[in-house]
């Protein structure tokens, strides 16, 4: 259950978007429940079997199930966008393409988090292990995370914010992916707080 605090013009909503675990979704949830500024009111799973659901409704957030249908082309989705009205729409994992619809109707109010410095290693199949992988077999010496709006291209929206780590020797995609991960939680906060209050 939404508390009525959300219908306050002093709280910024946000809607999460995720396909899986939703590690980051839970970490955004609990950080933002303890301030009176920012609240998560609704997380969107395109994967029914998602635990980033669970998750959500442990947490008493809005936990909500759609199919391709309803994303991209009945419009259920967008209107109930409309309805809840966010500041911002987080895209924490999500492996859809958003539709040109909600890009429209929400300019410059979605953002994405990837798991490597654009422009390298993005683009479609570019997530998870396989970003890392990508990373490791090209003996990159640093890697990092990328925030940016959302755009009509995989991607390819306007740079918000990078953070860089090195490469460290003997490296593999599962130590690499737990450092990104780690270095995920630390910052996405960081990064909707710049967004909607140091806005």
């Amino acid at each position: 259950m939404v508390s009525e605090s959300n219908n306050s013009p002093s709280i910024k909503k946000i809607v999460i978007f995720a396909s899986g675990q939703g590690s980051n979704a839970k970490r955004i949830i609990e950080y933002f429940s303890n301030t009176n500024q920012i609240e998560v009111t609704h997380v969107f799973s395109n994967n029914i079997k998602a635990p980033v659901l669970r998750t959500a409704h442990d947490l008493e957030v809005n936990a909500l199930h759609f199919d391709r249908s309803a994303f991209y082309d009945t419009h259920e989705v967008l209107n109930l966008l409309k309805d809840i009205e966010p500041d911002l729409i987080v895209l924490a994992g999500f492996l859809w393409m958003m539709p040109k619809n909600i890009i429209k109707n929400f300019p410059n109010k979605i953002i994405n988090l990837h798991p490597a410095l654009l422009p390298k290693y993005g683009g479609k199949g570019m997530y998870g292990a396989n970003v890392h992988k990508a990373v490791l077999d090209n003996k990159e010496a640093e890697t990092g995370i990328s925030f940016h709006y959302v755009n009509e291209k995989y991607d390819e929206g306007k740079m918000i914010a990078q953070e860089i780590i090195p490469v460290n020797e003997n490296e593999t995609v599962a130590t690499l992916q737990k450092r990104i991960h780690e270095l995920e939680h630390k910052h996405f906060v960081k990064v909707i707080e710049d967004l909607l209050i140091n806005e």
